[in-house]
């Protein structure tokens, strides 16, 4: 039975995390997607400031705890869980290793809140400095193959996700979008693992970005898929909406559901809502995201 789950973003920042995670539950959804990215922003590490509680060689766990007791609390499933980013920084070797140690103890304290799947971003730059392809894979494979023992020891699914960049104002294909190079890519971390570690985070709203087809792209993922990252857009910024307030056509999503046979978890990435409608009416917005999963499920299972 397809669970459904939304990010704890937009409700932690707004209420904290214990009121996010008891409003979640009061939503009606089964699980959550922890936001332990709040760990470390993009402009620390991007600034080359990521906190040293987070590079120690012991974890210290009081920084994920929060997290932990709400969903006990609460009786949420924290079934997915998102890494700081970037993962990646241009030309900085030594400082990438160091957001590779970062990543590990995310691993560790994904274990700690029984957290089962964490997104990490592909190893990537932006437009300016891509790398060509053939690099771009091989920094893949390294950077994700050194996490396949964190992952092992703790039982932690490696989620990949596709991913996009841009340059004034337009939108172009990054890391990952290539679906047939991301089922590559899971493929060959899991022949290097031996076991199945590493799955796939679908962002339906990054997919509409580069005008990629839903249905298709589950199809070709199949089960590798583990995740998913469910919002709108206008087609032309990341803007993280509730379904049916952008222009992706949900209905092919849920035809992709019905024929790929998801059965795990599927969760929103909507904090954005948080932002644009007044603070009174976002619970209302999160039932809605809640019944818009439920419906997705029924119609999806629908003969």
């Amino acid at each position: 039975m397809i669970k459904i789950a939304v990010q704890t973003g937009g409700p932690e920042e707004y209420l904290g995390i214990d009121a996010a995670y008891r409003l979640i539950k009061e939503c009606g959804f089964d699980g959550v997607d922890a936001n332990i990215d709040h760990l470390a922003s993009y402009r620390q590490i991007s600034q080359k400031e990521i906190p040293q509680a987070l590079l120690g060689d012991k974890v210290d766990f009081e920084l994920f705890k929060p997290w932990k007791d709400a969903a006990e609390k609460y009786g949420l499933d924290n079934y997915q869980a998102h890494a700081p980013f970037p993962s990646y920084l241009y030309n900085e070797p030594e400082y990438n290793d160091i957001i590779i140690k970062m990543l590990k103890n995310m691993i560790r304290g994904c274990d700690y809140i029984n957290c089962r799947n964490l997104i990490i971003h592909p190893f990537f730059c932006s437009y300016d400095h891509q790398m060509d392809p053939k690099t771009e894979r091989e920094v893949n494979i390294e950077r994700y193959s050194a996490l396949i023992p964190e992952a092992k020891e703790y039982g932690v699914t490696l989620c990949l996700e596709n991913m996009f960049s841009g340059r004034r104002g337009k939108i172009y294909a990054s890391c990952c979008s290539n679906i047939d190079n991301a089922c590559s890519y899971i493929d060959t971390l899991n022949d290097i693992a031996g076991e199945k570690l590493f799955g796939f985070c679908l962002d339906t709203g990054h997919l509409l970005l580069i005008g990629g087809d839903i249905k298709e792209t589950m199809i070709k993922l199949g089960d590798r898929i583990s995740a998913f990252h469910i919002h709108d857009n206008d087609g032309c910024d990341d803007l993280h909406l509730a379904p049916y307030m952008g222009v992706q056509d949900w209905d092919r999503f849920i035809e992709g559901l019905r024929v790929c046979g998801f059965d795990k978890t599927m969760s929103f990435e909507t904090f954005n809502i948080w932002n644009v409608v007044d603070k009174e009416l976002c619970p209302s917005m999160m039932r809605f995201i809640a019944e818009t999963g439920r419906m997705f499920v029924r119609r999806a299972q629908e003969a």
